[in-house]
């Protein structure tokens, strides 16, 4: 008997992204990698930065697991204390890019006019001319920035870098929205001190 499609998918590896809003506490970086390490999971990609929302970062963590390892990660990690919301989504469920900067000889940009078009084609723009080199940078999915590599080795690329993911959730009204929600409700029944102290017998028997 054959699996169903969607058994099949849920247990089939795929790029995941891990978005992780946190209260901004030393070490709390280090207990969430240490998550992953246990699991002997790698980490492809990891970007930390501040968030909407006021003193609250925001993790962005690209892996590539089964959506079952995936949803178990997020509830492991939500269960951290400076933690306060978890969310895993495929690349079909976010937008996302990556930027890159590429270093060539300026007397090769120069020289070439063919370089100079190819960079144009792929959306790259300079950032820095220098006598001894140029920087351009672009931004886009892995897949165009690797191709830009491969377009400009033949050019003397002295030097490649790129940024980690960042990521915004395409279905979603954003962590911000939801703890405005929760702070506009009614508070609890305040604490009365001593509110049981004349029925202390029946309190304390057993």
């Amino acid at each position: 008997m054959s699996n169903s499609p969607d058994i099949e998918l849920a247990n089939a590896k795929q790029e995941f992204t891990i978005t992780v809003y946190t209260e901004n506490q030393i070490g709390i970086l280090n207990r969430i990698a240490i998550i992953f390490s246990r699991r002997k999971i790698n980490i492809e990609s990891l970007n930390v930065s501040p968030s909407e929302i006021e003193h609250i970062h925001r993790f962005n963590i690209l892996i590539t697991e089964t959506e079952e390892v995936v949803r178990k990660l997020a509830k492991q990690i939500e269960k951290q204390v400076e933690v306060l919301k978890v969310y895993h989504n495929t690349n079909e469920d976010i937008i996302w890019q990556e930027m890159a900067l590429y270093k060539l000889p300026t007397d090769i940009v120069a020289e070439k006019v063919l370089v100079e078009r190819l960079l144009r084609e792929n959306g790259a723009r300079v950032v820095v001319i220098r006598k001894d080199y140029t920087v351009f940078e672009a931004t886009g999915h892995r897949s165009e920035t690797d191709k830009l590599i491969e377009v400009l080795q033949p050019y003397g690329l002295i030097e490649f870098v790129r940024s980690a993911r960042v990521a915004i959730i395409k279905d979603s009204e954003g962590f911000n929205s939801k703890l405005r929600d929760f702070e506009r409700l009614e508070p609890g029944k305040e604490v009365i001190e001593n509110e049981f102290l004349d029925q202390e017998k029946n309190v304390f028997t057993m």
